[in-house]
């Protein structure tokens, strides 16, 4: 049998396409011949390493190709390069990797000459030749490794700066209503029924700028969720001016209330008709307002600056008639949501420094922590 067709069969074994009866002599004359037991060892080798070179070659063209979408894109800045200047700087970033590249397949050739040769009939493979033939795969090996290890670094590279300049894609709103704060640290209160089977939640505050918001606690039967911001253009505000009222207000109390029926904050005024809300409902109170459905979880709020409701227009069978959800349960739904150790820092204001002030004064105050709630 000439180097040629050891080769062969040797490859046909490796990749399982000899019969059953050749299988079984090649398996036996690997027993008798130790030569040829270790050709097919270092050659299962070698070709396992041709193949994760080639598979690291198809890997650094999609890092090429990526990289130059990037730039392409403006996803990727380098200083003063533009246009295919961009291009040309990621050509020659690569040369190195080229030449590697270059250098394994010289060593592949030299390899494959090694074997060849190694399998002469005029001079036997000896110990001497085969320790050759596996030090340039070793070679190779390292080679391999090398780029493996540069396209790894290059991936990462990529993927931080996609990280720095991805952009979320911009959400399109399809409907709100009104939100409070309730701790200055971003957690606000609204009607459950406005963040209903939201995708996405912002909440706008009055210079116009969105803020990422999230669900941290929902009461779908008393119509209340708690929000809470997470943006890191949220500043912590001052100290909240008004604070949330346990007890209930007296029937004819003069009311306000501050909401978003549209893009700029609206001032409604009224009085408290009813202690309960429609059908005796004690978890709400009546009051004579005006209101829309962007008015849904505006404050409530009495002569002293204090919340006595949340404003809500969600449907019910008393047409022409507004009800607030009573400010007490704001208590209960903490008291529910700090069992999470993660809240039971959130603070609520205990006392008002609107008491005895104008309500032109009190109203000032009072907007910068009323938002306007958006939801997807």
């Amino acid at each position: 049998m000439d180097d040629i067709k050891i080769l062969e069969a040797v490859e046909r074994y490796i990749t399982g396409q000899m019969k059953p009866d050749e299988r079984v002599y090649f398996e036996n004359l690997r027993k008798s011949n130790s030569e040829i037991d270790q050709l097919v060892v270092e050659h299962t080798y070698f070709l396992q390493q041709m193949n994760r070179f080639d598979e690291t070659k198809k890997l650094k063209s999609i890092l090429n190709d990526v990289h130059i979408n990037l730039a392409e894109k403006g996803a990727i800045e380098f200083p003063k390069l533009k246009g295919r200047a961009k291009v040309i700087f990621l050509v020659n970033k690569y040369k190195k990797v080229a030449a590697i590249a270059a250098s394994i397949a010289g060593l592949t050739v030299l390899t494959m000459s090694a074997v060849l040769w190694s399998l002469s009939p005029v001079k036997p493979a000896n110990k001497k030749d085969i320790e050759n033939l596996s030090r340039d795969i070793r070679n190779i090996s390292k080679q391999v490794n090398q780029v493996q290890k540069q396209n790894l670094v290059l991936d990462e590279k990529i993927n931080n700066v996609k990280d720095q300049n991805s952009v979320d894609p911009p959400v399109t709103y399809t409907s709100g209503g009104t939100g409070f704060l309730i701790d200055a640290k971003g957690f606000l209160v609204t009607n459950a029924h406005v963040i209903q089977n939201a995708s996405h939640i912002a909440v706008q505050n009055n210079d116009g700028t969105d803020l990422k918001a999230t669900v941290v606690y929902i009461d779908a039967e008393r119509d209340l969720a708690v929000l809470k911001i997470n943006d890191s253009r949220f500043k912590a505000t001052s100290a909240i001016p008004y604070a949330i009222k346990r007890s209930s207000t007296d029937i004819s109390e003069r009311i306000y209330t501050l909401g978003y029926p549209r893009n700029d904050i609206v001032y409604g005024e009224g009085y408290l008709a009813a202690k309960t809300g429609f059908n005796g409902d004690t978890l709400t109170c009546q009051i004579a307002i005006a209101a829309n459905r962007g008015n849904s979880g505006s404050p409530i709020f009495n002569h002293n600056g204090e919340v006595i409701g949340i404003l809500s227009t969600k449907q019910n069978a008393a047409e022409g008639a507004v009800f607030a959800l009573q400010s007490k349960y704001i208590y209960s739904a903490l008291a529910e949501l700090k069992k999470d150790t993660a809240y039971r820092n959130i603070k609520i204001p205990a006392s008002s420094t609107l008491k005895g002030a104008e309500r032109s004064q009190q109203v000032k105050k009072i907007s910068d922590f009323v938002y306007i709630v958006k939801v997807d």
